[in-house]
């Protein structure tokens, strides 16, 4: 994936999330510069951006910092293999009670 493809590739996860989030009464969520902030009933944030320079989608929550490559057609953490939009799902239902469907 070059760089181009790989912008684009994150514009259209962060554009996914930010829609199926605005749904949720309970949640604030603000894409800015690239970088789609969340912020949860009880103040903490969960952040999703980019990393250029490795290709990378990384994810902070209040459980660790994530890090999603472009794997097998989808984008996979480089640690456990899980899937992008499952983890996302996983770390919603924990940190905001919120149970998200990507549709």
């Amino acid at each position: 994936m070059n760089e181009s493809e790989f912008h684009g590739a994150v514009d259209a996860v962060l554009a996914r999330v930010e829609t199926a989030l605005e749904r949720e009464e309970d949640l604030e969520v603000d894409l800015e510069s690239g970088i789609l902030t969340i912020t949860c009933p009880d103040g903490t944030r969960i952040i999703v951006n980019r990393q250029t320079p490795n290709r990378e989608i990384w994810v902070a929550a209040r459980s660790g910092g994530f890090h999603f490559t472009w794997r097998e057609g989808e984008w996979r953490d480089t640690r456990s293999g899980d899937e992008l939009f499952a983890s996302l799902s996983r770390i919603l239902a924990s940190q905001a009670g919120e149970n998200i469907s990507w549709k």
